[in-house]
């Protein structure tokens, strides 16, 4: 078993005022002409116009063949993702963590539909468990799992109530695929985090998690289980599974995120005419996101927690749970995630002070990973204040150094 895996019990310890304005220490491992760099990037994709025109783009040449890596690679690759092998990213992992932050290394090729591609990232998924495993700088691994099923599938599990027969068949598959996983991660003694996916995949994805976690979590968490909290039923869906884990005698395992499909979510149940399943608001987001981590923290002895955010006050509500529940800063149970290339801010002042820090590495070959880069640039483009954010950072971080 890993040390990361050590729950040994935790006393109180002094707690300093967080500072996530203190860009000295988010960019500490930043050389000047990586801030250039991420500047340029960012100034880049605040132009909402230019992002709808290039993304179509870089599909269309990505289609057609044509090579794109010389101007890919160096730009928008690098500021999000780690490598193209487990191997490249080594060098990242070992940057991150002289600023004492942790790294998650997520194979980020999309999923496809033919068994042989679902087969080759299988094993790459089941090589990047046994890395991580042997590198006390990855605590985690985490896999999509839409990359092991195919989708019509995923989607007949979770929203019929008699699935046909080439459904179940390619049901059991993913099954045996995510168990497949869950094993070699129990067998590794770390810890595997399985993504949450679209609303109409997630009942099933869901069931079979929890059989995961009723075989693998007896005596500590292995497997996390993710929950898109802009979802209005994910915070009753999360009581009601450590319901279940106390009486089947299990612990749990809960990452949260916000979410990430929340348009064509919405416009698929207006489309289809089904309720809604998103919140009515992000104020209704960020109210159940923060109930479900001061419900975890107060049922710290049975649930295991990861906060996936890149929101500051989610993030700093979570340090001052930890301190009201005498809590160390470091409790292996509890850890804070940002993805690679954003929210540095976050990610190492959290780190400075002595919190679990952990950032989401991807890696994969540069055409494979292209449909990931894509969701990146979109996702900071649309989200409110975020590339702004990300911008004023860097423009006062190279302002100071020149000072």
């Amino acid at each position: 078993m890993k040390n990361i895996l050590n729950c040994a019990p935790n006393y109180y310890t002094p707690f300093a005022m967080l500072n996530f304005n203190n860009t000295k220490t988010a960019f500490s491992i930043k050389s000047d002409r990586d801030l250039k760099r991420a500047f340029w990037m960012y100034k880049l994709i605040s132009y909402p116009i230019l992002v709808k025109f290039i993304n179509p783009m870089i599909k269309i040449a990505s289609a057609i063949r044509f090579p794109i890596n010389w101007i890919v690679k160096p730009t928008v690759y690098a500021q999000f993702v780690g490598g193209e092998t487990l191997q490249e990213c080594i060098p990242v992992v070992e940057k991150l963590k002289s600023g004492s932050v942790y790294s998650i290394l997520d194979y980020s090729v999309e999923g496809k539909e033919d068994d042989a591609d679902i087969e080759a990232a299988l094993e790459e998924t089941l090589k990047a468990v046994d890395f991580g495993a042997k590198n006390d700088n990855i605590p985690f691994a985490v896999f999509k799992p839409t990359a092991f099923a195919k989708s019509k599938a995923l989607e007949v599990m979770s929203t019929s109530a008699d699935p046909d027969e080439e459904s179940i068949r390619e049901g059991e598959k993913f099954r045996k695929r995510v168990e497949k996983l869950c094993e070699r991660a129990f067998q590794n003694g770390i810890p595997i985090m399985i993504d949450a996916e679209d609303s109409f995949y997630q009942e099933f994805i869901d069931k079979i998690v929890m059989e995961m976690m009723g075989k693998f979590n007896k005596e500590t968490v292995i497997v996390y289980n993710t929950y898109q909290m802009y979802r209005h039923d994910r915070l009753e869906r999360l009581k009601q599974d450590h319901q279940t884990s106390l009486k089947e005698g299990f612990y749990l395992g809960a990452k949260f995120v916000r979410g990430a499909y929340m348009e064509r979510e919405r416009e698929r149940a207006k489309k289809m005419e089904y309720e809604d399943p998103i919140q009515p608001d992000k104020e209704s987001t960020d109210r159940d996101y923060n109930l479900a981590l001061k419900y975890t923290v107060e049922n710290i002895d049975r649930i295991h927690v990861f906060n996936g955010t890149h929101n500051e006050e989610s993030s700093m509500y979570l340090t001052e749970l930890i301190k009201e529940n005498n809590l160390q800063k470091d409790d292996k149970r509890i850890w804070s995630s940002q993805l690679y290339g954003m929210s540095e801010h976050i990610s190492f002042n959290l780190a400075a002070e002595g919190y679990n820090a952990v950032k989401y590495v991807p890696y994969g070959p540069v055409k494979f990973v292209l449909p990931y880069l894509m969701r990146r640039v979109e996702e900071n483009t649309s989200v409110k204040g975020q590339t702004s954010r990300e911008l004023g950072l860097l423009k006062e971080e190279r302002k100071r150094r020149k000072l």
